[in-house]
């Protein structure tokens, strides 16, 4: 029989691969290099408009954090300013904000993914993998060693900060521990099914003095109007207070009544060798 040989060209094949995704994040960064950042400030916010949409943060002109928001980006950069209004080593006068409105059909693309991948090998955003948008995490977390490149272990909360929300008077326990909850630019957790008991302290009230308090004031206060027995920790991005006598891994400042005095005792403050941080969708609205 006799043999045929068929040659191929290795030229008439080729793989190929679609990448839309690509092509928008290519379009969504060359947008966003044209515009320039502005402080992240009350005014600057009020000027947006209410409209889904992605953003970036900067810190002294460096890009930290993409986000998106699903209804509306400056409700969405208000939670950002909020939070970073009580932070340590960082003050709102370095950070600025830029901000792409996005239509609704590009929602379920995940645009700010695209950017935060695109972003990845030329310094990236620092702050989508270091737990800036965590929330609460929760009691049973409490114990956890805080990892020393979490965005609370770099920006613990300012126990200095000046508070001036709360007016001068007297307080129901329960309506003062709301009112500082509702105060706070950082999470305060405490006990509700005991804050909420009139066996637990039938009478207990909080004196608020008619001066500007800072929030170891407030949370000296706090626990000065509990029976003794309670204890208020903070740890390196949130304040909780129950009735225990606990020592937390992590925490920077405790405070406990003994003989009817509060005493402030300084925490261990440890955290965790850097490792992965778990952050939340950048995009959620809080």
């Amino acid at each position: 029989m006799l043999a045929v040989t068929i040659e191929v060209s290795p030229e008439a094949s080729a793989e190929f691969k679609l990448s839309i995704t690509r092509a928008l994040a290519d379009q969504l960064a060359d947008a966003l290099s044209r515009l320039h950042p502005a402080p992240l400030t009350s005014e600057q916010l009020s000027a947006l408009q209410p409209r889904p949409g992605v953003y970036e943060l900067f810190v002294r002109g460096r890009r930290v954090y993409v986000g998106k928001a699903s209804r509306s980006i400056p409700a969405r950069l208000g939670n950002h300013l909020r939070k970073l209004s009580g932070r340590s080593n960082i003050t709102l006068g370095e950070v600025s904000f830029q901000c792409l409105y996005v239509d609704e059909d590009l929602e379920a693309a995940a645009p700010e993914k695209m950017l935060i991948k695109k972003y990845r090998d030329h310094g990236g955003a620092p702050w989508n993998t270091n737990g800036f948008g965590s929330k609460d995490p929760g009691r049973n977390r409490d114990h956890s060693l805080v990892k020393a490149n979490h965005f609370d272990a770099e920006y613990p909360i300012n126990l200095d900060l000046r508070i001036e929300s709360l007016a001068p008077g007297l307080y129901p326990v329960k309506t003062y521990l709301r009112a500082v909850k509702s105060s706070l630019p950082f999470n305060l957790r405490f006990d509700t099914r005991s804050a909420h008991s009139k066996e637990d302290y039938p009478d207990s009230t909080a004196e608020v003095p008619p001066a500007e308090l800072t929030v170891r004031d407030l949370i000296r206060l706090a626990v000065d109007a509990l029976p003794e027995g309670w204890q208020a920790t903070a740890l390196p991005g949130y304040v909780i207070l129950y009735r225990e006598d606990t020592i937390y891994a992590s925490a920077r400042v405790l405070w406990r009544k003994r003989n009817g005095v509060v005493s402030e005792i300084t925490g261990a403050a440890r955290l965790d060798k850097p490792g992965a941080i778990e952050d939340e969708e950048p995009g959620d609205d809080e």
